[in-house]
């Protein structure tokens, strides 16, 4: 179980984040966060992780305050939490095999990891981990040689070698067309309901939201101003959706939300 109590973070040039963030998430949920850019999406997740450190609150993950931890404590925890990255986060030069070992740099030596000299079960666990997203025959390729979607999955890949329990994605599909976003949801979700895996992760549009999330939060201005299922969100109330997104903001498509034009040209 993962609980937020009254999380707030204010960076150092006065920006508040997040305001007295609080909503828990049972083990093996599928939570979407949604939210304009600049709703404080991403640095909740930051903040989840310890990327980015919060000013006020508790981040209790199976009883234990993450937003406490340092040094080595912070580390064995960061282990089983993998993270995702909208613009993918690969070292383009390097291959697609090399990149998917560095989700293994917690759990490796300092030499080790500097020298690139994993162990053959890792290597083994890398293989595998491309084998699960259909990436087997690109594993010698330099990263910047794949499409859009193939370098996503990689990223996907690399959070697996951690052996996370949970996996933050912020806005894993950004960047990508519709049908490639689809296929990198599906994996995610295989995740969730194979192996059991929370996920937590940040999307724009309510059509992926519903079609993919067990439960929802929606923040605004770096608040809660929504909690649902994704049945909740199916049958969202034009109320509902301003509270989200703006009063300026329109429904389109029946109860697919999505952005007004200019909403979409500044996500």
């Amino acid at each position: 179980m993962l609980e937020i109590r009254h999380l707030t973070k204010i960076y150092d040039d006065g920006t508040v984040a997040l305001r007295d963030v609080s909503f828990s998430v049972p083990d093996g949920e599928f939570l979407v966060v949604i939210g304009l850019s600049g709703s404080g999406k991403s640095t909740l997740l930051r903040c989840i992780n310890r990327l980015i450190d919060p000013t006020e609150g508790e981040i209790l993950w199976d009883g234990e305050d993450l937003a406490k931890l340092k040094g080595d404590d912070l580390r064995k925890v960061r282990r089983h939490i993998g993270m995702i990255f909208q613009q993918f986060n690969l070292v383009k030069r390097s291959s697609v095999l090399t990149n998917v070992m560095a989700g293994r740099l917690g759990y490796t030596s300092t030499w080790r990891s500097i020298s690139g000299q994993f162990s053959q079960k890792d290597q083994q666990m890398a293989r595998d981990a491309l084998e699960r997203l259909g990436l087997t025959d690109q594993t010698d390729k330099r990263a910047d040689e794949l499409s859009g979607g193939q370098q996503q999955r990689v990223g996907i890949a690399r959070a697996l070698m951690q052996e996370p329990k949970m996996i933050l994605a912020d806005e894993p599909v950004a960047s990508l067309d519709p049908v490639l976003a689809h296929s990198i949801l599906q994996h995610l979700e295989r995740l969730n309901k194979e192996d059991k895996m929370t996920i937590i992760c940040s999307l724009h549009y309510l059509d992926l939201v519903q079609r993919y999330s067990t439960s929802v939060i929606g923040l605004k201005d770096g608040r809660v101003v929504y909690q649902g299922s994704s049945a909740d969100v199916r049958n969202i109330t034009d109320a509902q959706f301003k509270s989200i997104y703006g009063e300026e903001a329109e429904r389109m498509g029946g109860i697919v939300g999505e952005l007004t034009t200019e909403e979409k040209g500044a996500a």
